[in-house]
């Protein structure tokens, strides 16, 4: 299966949770592109949508590739790396990501985190692949007393679905592949998604949410 898009994505989503009967008290979606879907997801669960900010840290030598991640609660997850967890090339690269998460969670939450103390936590992306990201999110929403903390995602590894039903509640892809390859092989249009368009999808579906500074600058992926 291809989706066409990241919204058409979340619609199939949406409507595989809706169908099994999910209920939401929020729907997170994790920045940039897992917004989109999250979008469509809370539009047909009925309930608020937000942002859940993450950072992956990547090798010293190949940032492509993640030796863990970190949430904007400082949840921070570090898969095995021994030659590298205390070298001074790791702290650099562990540094830079909290002064980007800093910048997104000024400008996606100006008014403060969510709150997500006893709430029915969704939390969606736009592909689950090794799942080192979401398990920090999904680990993050944990340690602010979330009451339940499941993923949803349009497209999982085996690996990664595997990886996050451990940490989570329950975890639902609209499909599961074996053979995975990379996230955007399934997207038919799969363009990078802006700081701006997560703003326009969070301040027309968050009311109570303030408008961020005038100003405030894009931050640099």
């Amino acid at each position: 299966m291809i989706f066409l898009s990241r919204e058409e994505a979340g619609i199939q989503l949406g409507r595989l949770l809706r169908g099994k009967g999910i209920i939401a008290d929020t729907v997170l979606g994790l920045p940039r592109g897992g917004v989109v879907v999250a979008a469509a997801v809370a539009d047909l669960l009925e309930c608020p949508l937000d942002v859940l900010v993450v950072r992956k840290i990547g090798h010293p030598l190949n940032r492509e590739f993640a030796l863990g991640a970190m949430a904007e609660d400082g949840t921070l997850l570090q898969d095995s790396a021994a030659e590298w967890a205390n070298s001074p090339e790791l702290a650099a690269v562990i540094a830079e990501e909290k002064e980007r998460l800093a910048r997104y969670s000024a400008r996606f939450h100006p008014g403060g985190p969510p709150q997500l103390k006893d709430q029915r936590v969704w939390i969606v992306d736009d592909g689950l692949a090794t799942g080192a990201t979401m398990e920090v999110a999904v680990r993050s929403a944990r340690k602010q007393a979330a009451a339940q903390v499941s993923v949803a995602v349009p497209v999982a590894s085996d690996t990664g679905h595997a990886r996050l039903a451990k940490v989570s509640d329950r975890v639902i892809a609209v499909i599961e592949d074996p053979e995975f390859r990379a996230v955007g092989h399934y997207y038919q249009s799969f363009d990078q998604t802006t700081d701006d368009e997560v703003l326009r999808l969070l301040q027309t579906r968050c009311h109570s949410k303030p408008s961020p500074p005038s100003g405030t600058p894009p931050v640099n992926p």
